[in-house]
């Protein structure tokens, strides 16, 4: 099978969540003998032809010049290229910029696209970007030959929305199993005396709600935030600049460093309420961590009964007053990693996308017959 990957900034991951995948994914697919290709932006890090037996094809990506409105040119520059070769399948990843390309696909390829989160729901977008992406969506639904949602809730919506049926293959994560309490003298914290949240800072990651329910808590023990600081951020840090509690610490990138937070943590906020399966979701059950989610479809989903949920900030200021829940975590904890074990581990998830796509190539070589 002749495979291409698109809709990343290219691998080995250097930036997010689908770059991490297409890197775990494009490997697994090499190491079977499949003919990988992945897209790289220009000025991607890594500049070689080939990484661990994956084609890379650079594309020239001029994000860094004019920020967003530059995705779009790299996807098209992607697309075009893809015209000159004879994949047999186009793995899409996202839509946001490369749906409004859908009329240059090459015909004889099959496009298959993960449809990632809502991202026309995200409160950082104006109404007219919003717009917009609604619209990507409904392009990327019509005009791509197969769809793969990463969560039940995003199924459900295709199904409801556009009469669309989706495969539905989750995110994957790695079960942490060398943790070591003497990373936490680094940022100043002990085991099991400390909460912390992993998020971008987008007002649809719920921050101000956990944070308000902490700074109304009577708990002392201090709330890490770590997330790259933007404007949203620094409100934030602005807001509560007065309760030594809450530490921003900025983006931290060390997965080990992040691995060992999580475990030795006393409670694991999640607020995110737009997307799919969040891969952060996943490493945070992963790590041995007590979460306490955003109540809604995506994270019920996936926690089930393993976590404790809110709505409001008065409901995370009465969990974590009453602290009654935490002699859940060993329980949650295991329950958790069983499902990682067992569900969303890299292996599982990459046979999972392998054997669909596969399935999907012979049902189209029959059908041509």
């Amino acid at each position: 099978m002749k495979i291409a990957i698109l809709g990343t900034r290219g691998v080995p991951n250097n930036h997010g969540g689908f770059e991490q995948f297409a890197e775990f994914f494009s490997k697994y697919l090499a190491d079977k003998d499949h003919e990988v290709y992945v897209y790289n932006s220009h000025d991607h890090p890594y500049q070689e032809k080939v990484w661990k037996g994956v084609n890379i094809v650079h594309k020239y990506d001029p994000e860094y010049k004019i920020g967003t409105a530059g995705q779009f040119i790299y996807d098209f520059n992607c697309i075009l290229d893809c015209r000159k070769e004879k994949f047999d399948i186009i793995l899409q990843l996202g839509y946001t910029s490369s749906s409004i390309w859908s009329f240059l696909f090459p015909k004889k390829s099959i496009i298959v696209t993960n449809m990632d989160g809502l991202e026309w729901k995200r409160s950082k977008y104006s109404t007219l970007v919003r717009k917009f992406l609604k619209f990507a969506e409904k392009l990327a639904a019509k005009y791509s030959d197969y769809l793969i949602s990463d969560s039940i809730g995003i199924q459900e919506h295709l199904l409801s929305t556009y009469n669309k049926e989706s495969e539905f293959i989750a995110y994957g994560a790695d079960v942490f199993i060398n943790p070591n309490e003497k990373t936490l003298s680094k940022y100043q914290v002990s085991k099991e005396n400390y909460s912390m949240l992993i998020a971008r800072m987008e007002p649809e990651n719920n921050i101000e709600t956990i944070l308000d329910g902490i700074h109304n808590s009577k708990q002392q023990y201090p709330c890490l935030v770590i997330g790259k600081i933007n404007n949203f951020g620094a409100y934030l840090e602005e807001k509560y600049k007065e309760d030594s509690r809450i530490r921003f610490l900025g983006g931290i990138y060390n997965m080990d460093d992040l691995n060992n937070l999580r475990f030795f943590s006393r409670y694991y906020f999640h607020g995110h309420s737009v997307g799919g399966t969040n891969p952060s979701l996943l490493e945070a059950m992963a790590s041995n961590a007590l979460i306490i989610a955003n109540d809604n479809v995506f994270n019920r989903s996936i926690l089930k009964n393993e976590a404790l949920y809110f709505n409001i900030a008065e409901d995370v200021k009465f969990i974590i007053d009453e602290d009654q829940y935490f002699e859940n975590k060993s329980k949650f904890c295991d329950d958790n990693k069983n499902k990682i074990f067992n569900t969303y581990n890299w292996n599982i998830i990459n046979s999972q996308y392998e054997n669909y796509i596969i399935n999907v190539l012979n049902r189209n070589q029959k059908d041509s017959k």
